[in-house]
Order: structure tokens, then C-alpha cells, then sequence
């Protein structure tokens, strides 16, 4: 008898707030902290939460993208993400609250490998299906771009 594993499953921690602006939150056997930088009263320990939020989309673009190869026999060789982000700042100045604070992200998947262009092109639009955080973005309304690109 196989046994079938959960699709939709919790997660549940409770973060710690030392200061106003550092949270530390256990995730499995990690402490993650997320900070600001001194220059907006932080302690620099950690990534502010909107640096955070478009480290989770290049990291997610990369293990789905390798999933996505692996499954498709495409090797994708040495990997580098280059990433450029429009953020609308106005809303965490509280100057007005703004409905889509990142208008626009382009990633650009620079893969130096022996693959084809046609190959990553096919990886990017698996990968495009079933990144989670490209999904939350999108939803949002954020105008994606993610470019696979061989580099010779």
C-alpha cells in the first residue's frame, strides 16, 4: 500500500520582535532574521522584509527551475540570476498606502551550459507554472519577466 502524502499542509512558528525593526523566526532548525539596515534604525543583521520577499523569488526560481530540468533531462549547467526590481517605496515611508508596491521584477536566468535555448525556454515555462513565490507576485499584479538565457 503507497502512502500518499499531504498536498496542503501547515506552517506555524512564532517569530521573535526584539527590537522594531529585527524579527527572528525559527524555520525547522534555523533562527531566520530579518532586519533593517542601520541607516533606517536597524541593526543590519538580516535582509529588510521587501529584500527578503526578492530573495524568495530568485531562490524559488532556482530550485523549481532545477527541479524542472532534472525532470526534463536538461542540464543547466553553472547558474547565476540577475535580478531588477521596480519597488514603489512610498508605501513603507507611509507617505500613501499603495496597492502594488512591486510594478515590475525582470529575472534574468543566465545558464551556462551545453542545453539548448529551446531546452531553457521550455524549463523557464515548466518553471513558470510552479514557482510558488512567481505566483504570489503575479497575483499580486506585478508585471514578471523571467528570461532563461544560455551564455555562451
Amino acid at each position: 500500500m503507497a502512502i500518499k502524502m499531504k498536498t496542503v499542509v501547515s506552517y506555524k512558528t512564532t517569530a521573535d520582535c526584539p527590537t522594531h525593526s529585527r524579527t527572528e523566526i525559527p524555520i525547522r532548525d534555523l533562527n531566520v532574521v530579518i532586519d533593517e539596515p542601520i541607516e533606517r534604525n536597524g541593526t543590519n543583521l538580516g535582509p529588510s522584509p521587501t529584500e527578503t520577499a526578492m530573495s524568495a523569488l530568485i531562490a524559488c526560481t532556482n530550485v523549481i527551475g532545477h527541479k524542472n530540468a532534472s525532470r526534463l533531462g536538461v542540464d543547466l549547467g553553472k547558474v547565476t540570476i540577475d535580478a531588477d526590481c521596480k519597488f514603489d517605496r512610498r508605501g513603507v515611508l507611509m507617505q500613501e498606502e499603495i496597492d502594488l508596491p512591486f510594478p515590475q521584477i525582470t529575472l534574468n536566468v543566465n545558464c551556462v551550459t551545453d542545453a539548448s535555448q529551446e531546452a531553457l525556454t521550455e524549463v523557464g515555462l515548466e518553471t513558470a507554472k510552479y514557482c510558488a513565490i512567481a505566483k504570489l507576485f503575479e497575483a499580486a499584479g506585478t508585471d514578471l519577466k523571467v528570461n532563461w538565457i544560455k551564455v555562451n
